[in-house]
């Protein structure tokens, strides 16, 4: 079977990559640099390189057009919070141009199957209920890389209405080794014991997922999901408190956080971003941080766990094995 992933080098993807690589699939990675680290380890692994770009829509038709892959997985997207005002259509053009662009070369090459990596954020806070597949947006978004996947979803909705056998995979908050999110810095920050103890959202709950399960589960839909069905991919749901207190647990200590009011986490977070920035760092202390930290991202992976057969690990042994992994990096890195 001939695969094509788009977004095959990063946190989710390389997992992906490599899992379909194991399923004997021959795999194909559109990669914008051909000389990128993670493309080249993987291109030794057995994956083939094809150099191109999800925000050229030519080119990506040309792609598709050459190699005509029976499957595509489309995985490539921009994911950050606190970017600037000045970065907000560079994300669109990746997130949301990017899409449309890829899913209309696949569409004209006939591809058989198609996955999507959309997020359970395309849909938003669910209100404080936890929610299964069929649950649509009762909350604004909250950032500007939310705004795009809503944005996206409309294009993948589009597409699946017009007959594209098009899989939506939906992974809540993904979590592992090297997470580049707000969630994976805060925790470099305390395992280094450079993270304040002032927090903020002790009751903001999110539904967690490691990122080694994520990319089995997406690997599985290529089979075993249905086109044209959303399947969310989370572990179970974690309060920040919970999380806090697990952070703290793993690792033998005993902080005590003091909790912020909103308007002291909305004040920190206005002041950290340019500072970070200026560093040449993600803001991952932001306004839209701190504001979507307070959310209530409640979904429910049964879905997906009875159709693919991957036991998604439950958010706490999810922190604990993630925990473990950065610790010991720590330590290598010494």
């Amino acid at each position: 079977m001939r695969v094509f992933i788009a977004g095959g080098t990063g946190f989710i993807g390389t997992y992906l990559s490599r899992f379909a690589l194991e399923r004997g699939w021959q795999v194909t990675l559109i990669v914008r640099d051909l000389q990128h680290e993670s493309a080249r380890r993987l291109e030794t692994r057995g994956t083939f390189l094809v150099e191109g770009d999800i925000t050229d829509r030519e080119g990506m038709a040309s792609i598709f057009q050459d190699h005509k892959p029976n499957v595509y997985i489309h995985n490539a997207g921009w994911y950050e919070l606190g970017i600037s005002s000045r970065q907000r259509a560079a994300m669109q053009r990746v997130n949301v141009d990017g899409l449309e662009n890829a899913l209309a070369a696949a569409e004209a090459a006939g591809v058989d199957r198609i996955v999507l990596t959309s997020s359970t954020t395309a849909l938003g806070d669910t209100g404080g209920e936890q929610v299964s597949e069929g649950f649509r947006r009762i909350k604004p978004p909250l950032s500007w890389y939310e705004s795009t996947l809503v944005e996206a979803r409309k294009i993948a909705d589009r597409y699946i209405a017009r007959g594209l056998p098009l899989i939506l995979g939906c992974p809540a908050q993904v979590i592992g080794p090297g997470d580049h999110s707000a969630y994976g810095q805060l925790f470099r920050l305390y395992l280094r014991r450079l993270l304040p103890p002032a927090v903020w959202a002790p009751d903001g709950a999110f539904s967690f997922v490691h990122v080694e399960d994520t990319a089995r589960a997406l690997v599985e839909l290529v089979e075993k999901g249905t086109p044209g069905e959303e399947y969310f991919i989370c572990g179970s749901v974690m309060t920040n408190r919970e999380m806090l207190s697990t952070w703290a647990e793993a690792l033998g200590r005993r902080t005590r956080f003091l909790w912020l009011s909103y308007p002291l986490a909305m004040a920190t977070g206005l002041l950290a971003a340019p500072f970070l920035r200026l560093l040449g760092k993600p803001a991952f202390i932001s306004t839209e941080v701190v504001r979507s930290s307070y959310a209530s991202f409640r979904y429910d992976g049964e879905k997906v766990q009875q159709t693919t057969g991957v036991k998604l690990r439950r958010a706490p042994q999810a922190w604990t094995d993630t925990i473990q992994a950065e610790r010991k990096s720590l330590q290598e890195k010494k």
